[in-house]
């Protein structure tokens, strides 16, 4: 209920920007959200599909809010195309490497740095990064994702896998490689305290152990 209060007040202001292409940015991100909410729900049959599946869904629960806020600044600071792409591209690279940084946390930080139980996700029935990456060297895993970790003992041997394989080093990886592309974009734009804040806020979402 909290969260449904917070949109509603959140859509009020936008309204009040009266700008008709902000409004039409912002309400982008509901729809995503939605949506991703709904592909969180379902899994895939194939790893290629999966790994697809689980980057968009990633995109539209995670990474659309920060990809489309930022662009909707730029809008308002009546920024050209380019600036506002680049901000837009920022957003996005940041966002799904905030996402993979925190699927990796799920499995190696404590309950306490977290704020919520280790293995949430496992719980849940949800396979982030570092499972999918793990199925290529242990099949085994493949279905048990397809049941969501649901029989006696999935979430624990999921879990172990994980560790024995290189897929918390690949989720790590990967979110390099994304905010390695935040900070080339950072670096396309005039340089500014704000523009160094952008290249700093790229390292700390890399690094954050919480």
């Amino acid at each position: 209920m909290a969260g449904d209060f917070i949109l509603a007040v959140a859509s009020m202001m936008i309204s009040r920007i009266r700008n008709n292409d902000v409004t039409l940015v912002l309400s982008q991100v509901v729809t995503d959200l939605v949506q991703g909410e709904f592909m969180q729900l379902g899994a895939k049959e194939t790893e290629n599909e999966r790994f697809a599946h689980y980057l968009t869904k990633t995109y539209r629960k995670t990474a659309s809010l920060k990809a489309n806020s930022l662009k909707s600044v730029s809008l308002l600071a009546g920024a050209d195309e380019k600036i506002t792409d680049i901000a837009y591209q920022y957003g996005r690279n940041l966002g799904l490497a905030f996402q993979l940084v925190d699927d990796l946390l799920d499995f190696v930080s404590s309950s306490d740095a977290m704020g919520k139980p280790t293995a949430a996700d496992l719980k849940l029935g949800l396979a982030t990064a570092p499972v999918l990456f793990a199925c290529e060297k242990y099949p085994e895993l493949n279905p048990m994702i397809m049941r969501r970790f649901q029989e006696p003992g999935d979430v624990e041997r999921a879990f172990q896998l994980v560790h024995k394989s290189n897929g918390l080093q690949q989720t790590q990886f990967l979110a390099k490689q994304h905010c390695q592309e935040a900070v080339r974009l950072a670096n396309m734009l005039e340089e500014s305290p704000f523009q160094k804040g952008l290249i700093v806020t790229a390292d700390l979402v890399l690094n954050r152990m919480k």
